[in-house]
């Protein structure tokens, strides 16, 4: 079988790192890729987002499966161009149609979802330019912190929790006025929910679903969780709290309610939900849902998953994943995810990266990578992710920081506190 995974970052290089395990896989090409799917794979200089090219590169290279790695060509509807399409509608592409993804590209849709199918979440409401005094209203009733979200994609920057009201009336209205350009157009304001985090991440043909490992990862660039956001500088699975008890809620009260809200809304949805979660005291709140696996806890969660990937893929594109045996690895897997200096504010790219080849008892995911002449290079503010196996995650993560030490590209730096609310 002939498989195009879509995206450039370390999901990507994850994907790849199972299917090309698989006696299944052919040929493996990555659009656009990075210096690590490079290896083990062909990369391909097609954009995700130019549903032609990526059409007419399926065609030229007889693709059987497209994996979508990232939201923005799911929420504009590339599987719905595939479907549609005589020509593509039998390549297996695996994530949700436009419909489906409106779950990650609408704050407002995933909540009035959750709320059709109750699912356990933050009260909230939401907001337009035209209703801003409503808005300003609605905050006034809420005790702070206050949490503003814009509506649609705003590249993991457009949620805002803030203590003073009045700083919360001042940027609701600056992102109403447009500053996370139309996504910001509509802001759901909600009620904000003080606990713990988990991620869980559901694999569906719409009907069946299988349930895949918990993952935890941290994303504030500073340790101890202070300082900005980023796109994830560590991750942990599976996740200690999580016990039997709270995964038996989680299944019931989320995971059930959704695959069953997907199925009564007719929605072709074949891929995966990741599902942001908050334990409050001992209850499952849901905080966000996302329509493909998260960044980096892909590079936790797939090194565990023993069963062949494009069984489980294949299965799912077929709506037979009730027939696949999920097979787990045991042992608890940790990321440290080293990054750019400056990330996540201005950062300088193609920073020579040494120290690849000296890393031992680690899977080395590459995230912004690519090749300057004979060079690995630095591409992007997260660069390389770092996995390890281990009898717990503390001694995982010994192994990731013992690893990090040898690679070295200029102002490198990663948080050495991955894990430091786990025990």
């Amino acid at each position: 079988m002939n498989i195009l995974i879509l995206g450039s970052g370390g999901r990507e290089h994850t994907f790849a790192y199972n299917i090309v395990r698989s006696d299944k896989c052919e040929k493996l090409y990555v659009a656009p890729g990075n210096a690590g799917t490079g290896e083990i794979a062909e990369n391909l200089d097609v954009d995700p987002m130019d549903f032609a090219a990526v059409a007419k590169t399926a065609l030229e290279k007889n693709v059987h499966m497209i994996v979508v790695g990232p939201e923005d060509p799911l929420v504009k509807g590339i599987v719905d161009y595939f479907i549609q399409d005589e020509k593509l509608k039998d390549i297996m592409i695996i994530g949700p149609d436009k419909r489906g993804a409106l779950l990650e590209g609408s704050k407002e849709r995933a909540k009035e979802f959750m709320a059709l199918y109750n699912i356990p979440t933050a009260a909230y409401e939401s907001f337009s330019l035209q209703s801003l005094e409503a808005g300003y209203s609605f905050l006034e009733k809420l005790n702070p912190p206050y949490v503003l979200k814009a509506d649609g994609l705003a590249g993991g920057k457009g949620v805002l929790i803030l203590d003073s009201l009045s700083q919360a009336k001042i940027e609701l209205k600056s992102m109403l006025s447009g500053k996370f350009g139309s996504a910001s157009d509509k802001v759901v304001i909600e009620e904000f929910l003080d606990g713990i985090e988990l991620s869980v991440f559901v694999l569906t043909d719409g009907e069946n679903y299988q349930l895949l490992p918990t993952a935890k990862d941290y994303k504030r660039i500073g340790e101890g969780d202070k300082g900005l956001n980023t796109g994830g500088m560590g991750a942990v699975s599976p996740v200690p709290f999580a016990d039997v008890e709270l995964m038996q809620k989680i299944e019931e009260r989320i995971v059930k309610p959704t695959v069953n809200g997907i199925k009564e809304e007719g929605i072709n949805y074949k891929g995966f939900v990741f599902i942001g979660i908050i334990k409050v005291q001992d209850e499952p709140y849901v905080i966000e849902y996302n329509v493909r696996m998260g960044d980096p806890e892909t590079e936790v969660v797939f090194p565990r998953i023993k069963t062949d990937l494009i069984d489980l893929l294949e299965a799912t594109w077929n709506k037979t994943l009730n027939k696949v045996k999920l097979e787990i690895d045991e042992r608890a897997a940790t990321t440290v995810m080293t990054v750019s200096g400056g990330y996540p504010g201005s950062y300088e790219k193609g920073k020579i990266i040494e120290g690849i080849e000296t890393i031992e008892g680690s899977i080395v995911f590459h995230a912004g990578t690519r090749m300057k002449e004979d060079k690995i290079v630095t591409n992007g503010g997260r660069v390389i992710a770092i996995t390890s196996f281990g009898k717990d995650y503390k001694e995982a993560l010994k192994k990731s920081y013992q690893n990090a030490d040898k690679l070295h590209f200029d102002k490198m730096y990663f948080r050495k506190d991955i894990g430091f609310d786990l025990s």
